[in-house]
């Protein structure tokens, strides 16, 4: 048996022709993708998906207008002194193109390609909240549960002391949307990790599940489910529930529910310092001289926020994830109800997440308008983010390895660059790079 189906693929080999694509930057051909896909479902033979940075570079998305987009983004660049930063275009499902531009790592010098990955802020939170509506469809939760309390999700006895009745009405789905009450008057609990841990007395940084306990120990701002306040503390909790519903660790639940059934393999939980910096991880930056603060393993040194002034390695579901422009699209196309990707969850769910709510946020997401456009942000020292699906079909991600001092800010100017810039190409090419993550030559009798 098992020479028949060496001889299959040798067979599908040949008729495809994957000898002729050039991985190093070349134009896939439109038959030789065709053809591979029809043969493989023919033969019943499943295509292993790569990750998108392994099989495309920027050459792949040269095209004679394309020089008009790269000016206006490398023109933005300096225009905000952005070291680095990376571009990805989706239309219909479809990659057609994506680019990094200026340095990766400015001091080493290597400059920003595909495959680079930045850290995304709070576009993380979209990815945990799809990983909560996962769960509910799995029957394992409802957004309607409470989450603290003898009868809550979190039940567990290190998070029953609470000093405010009314945070055992906190809701799943009040988290989601940041309604839950959790007040931000005495700083963000999830940047206070040095300070927190001497409150509670232990060893900094303080970690989620301290964190989590100190806001018990507060009131809330106001009753759940009648005001919003956004809150990271919110969807640090929902890391947690997460980990208690699936019983398993949130990143492991994440990439194996979420992200690969998406297609998406270069996406991790970042580290706080550049030498534990994942593998193409670009290296951050300040667009001005960087503010020093106490480091947030409690040693008293200065450091940036960005190298180890921010505990990043405990925002988790709240901000922690690192992905590239082109992943992030990948990660979009499974969640938008458009039929040219499979979606990895169903149309009920995503109409849910993306219901217009003039008295309340989106469902992860940051905005969704009437119209039908959806935009997730994100901002950390050392990175701004902005997601955006668009209602003509088109949807982008852009992202940069530079803070801004217009901090959370900064994003609606990167939405008006980019909105510009498209408005100024009249041709995008015909072809879908993610076409490509179905071809690696070298692994192919590996993968099947």
């Amino acid at each position: 048996m098992k020479y028949i189906v060496l001889t299959i693929v040798i067979f599908i080999i040949l008729l495809a022709k994957p000898w002729e694509i050039n991985f190093a930057g070349g134009t896939p051909l439109r038959d030789d993708s065709t053809l591979l896909k029809a043969n493989a479902a023919r033969f019943k033979i499943p295509l292993t998906l790569y990750p998108i940075g392994d099989v495309i570079c920027n050459k792949d998305s040269d095209f004679p207008e394309s020089d008009k987009i790269d000016r206006s983004i490398e023109r933005f660049m300096r225009s905000w002194s952005i070291k680095g930063a990376s571009f990805a275009l989706m239309k219909d499902g479809k990659l057609i193109y994506s680019k990094g531009y200026g340095y990766a790592d400015e001091e080493a010098d290597i400059k920003t390609d595909v495959q680079h990955v930045f850290r995304i802020a709070s576009v993380s939170k979209l990815i945990t909240a799809v990983g909560i509506m996962k769960l509910q469809e799995e029957g394992k939760l409802q957004l309607s549960d409470r989450v603290f309390g003898p009868e809550g999700i979190l039940n567990d006895s290190v998070f029953l002391n609470i000093k405010d009745r009314k945070v055992k009405k906190v809701t799943v789905e009040n988290l989601l949307r940041h309604q839950a009450g959790f007040a931000g008057a005495f700083g963000d609990p999830m940047f206070s990790p040095v300070e927190i841990a001497r409150k509670m007395h232990v060893p900094a940084p303080a970690d989620l599940t301290t964190l989590i306990q100190y806001v018990l120990k507060k009131r809330l701002h106001y009753y759940p489910g009648t005001s919003t306040l956004y809150s990271n503390i919110g969807y640090g909790i929902l890391t947690k529930v997460i980990e208690k519903v699936s019983g398993m660790g949130y990143e492991d639940y994440i990439r194996t529910h979420v992200l690969q059934p998406a297609g998406c393999y270069d996406m991790y939980l970042g580290n706080n310092l550049y030498e534990d910096r994942l593998p193409h991880e670009v290296r951050y930056y300040e667009s001005s001289t960087p503010e020093m603060i106490p480091a947030c393993d409690g040693s008293g040194e200065l450091v940036p926020k960005y190298y180890g002034g921010n505990n990043v390695e405990g925002l988790y579901g709240a901000g922690g994830w690192v992905a590239s422009a082109s992943e992030l699209l990948r990660f979009l196309s499974a969640i938008d109800g458009d039929p040219a990707l499979p979606d990895i969850l169903q149309p009920e769910t995503i109409t849910q997440m993306t219901a217009y709510a003039a008295d309340a946020l989106p469902i992860g997401w940051m905005h969704v308008t009437p119209k039908g456009e959806w935009w997730r942000s994100g901002t950390l020292s050392g990175t701004s983010v902005l997601l955006k699906k668009q209602a003509d079909g088109y949807a982008w991600a852009f992202i940069t390895n530079t803070s801004n001092w217009k901090g959370p800010r900064f994003p609606s100017y990167i939405n008006q660059m980019v909105t510009t810039a498209l408005k100024k190409v009249s041709n995008w090419p015909e072809k879908n790079l993610f076409d490509l993550q179905h071809y690696e030559p070298r692994r192919f009798l590996v993968s099947q």
